[in-house]
């Protein structure tokens, strides 16, 4: 079951796609401005189908913000616009598919398989698996053993590295450059103290030191 986000203000419309989604086995949340569609964010869509006028703004606007965010959701665009001017504006602005009203549900439902498909991929790419240790590359978020790993970001950034090449030895002028650039100028003894912060979260064994030289990921 995917979860789509519907950002429509007509409301028969908007009831008609619902339940045709629903029909579909999706779960649907609605919205008719973008201060909803922003708050039906933290939901996690896996969708987004979106209508170019609302009474708080244009679509445009609110996908502009989206990807200025990082949001990599799939959107179909929704509008009455008929122009290719209009067309080529909305998928330069970030969006996936573009679809005129009137429409076919069978021709939407079809379209949004197709995004959907194409979402699946890209997740299970972005998924890094390493024993017990998950990574979602996408939303930076780790796991290991069945529970969720609160890492700040040199910490994830640092393990991310270890965790795509297992059993990898890394010194650590090669952690520093990789993980803070040069540019920077820390020392060895930050690599350390990140290290030192990751085993107090996760699991003392995962990352091995190897005395002299660096530190590698051993999976567990």
């Amino acid at each position: 079951m995917s979860k789509i986000l519907l950002i429509e203000d007509h409301e028969n419309i908007s009831l008609s796609i619902k339940e045709c989604l629903l029909v579909e086995g999706h779960a649907v949340f609605t919205a008719n401005s973008i201060k909803l569609a922003n708050e039906n964010l933290l939901r996690e869509p896996d969708l987004i189908i979106l209508d170019w006028m609302l009474p708080d703004g244009q679509g445009l606007d609110f996908l502009r913000e989206l990807r200025s965010q990082g949001y990599k959701i799939p959107v179909i665009f929704l509008t009455a616009r008929i122009e290719l001017v209009d067309k080529v504006l909305g998928l330069e602005m970030g969006a996936n598919d573009y679809m005129t009203k009137p429409f076919e549900s069978r021709e939407l439902l079809a379209r949004i398989r197709v995004q959907l498909r194409g979402q699946n991929l890209t997740e299970q790419n972005n998924i890094l698996k390493v024993g017990s240790l998950t990574i979602d590359k996408v939303r930076h978020k780790v796991n290991f053993k069945n529970n969720e790993i609160d890492l700040v970001k040199k910490e994830y950034e640092l393990l991310l590295l270890l965790a795509e090449s297992p059993e990898k030895v890394f010194s650590r002028d090669e952690i520093l450059n990789k993980v803070w650039g040069y540019e920077i100028y820390p020392t060895t003894r930050t690599v350390d103290a990140h290290i030192m912060l990751i085993r107090q979260k996760i699991n003392n064994d995962l990352i091995e030191t190897i005395r002299a030289v660096g530190y590698r990921l051993t999976p567990l």
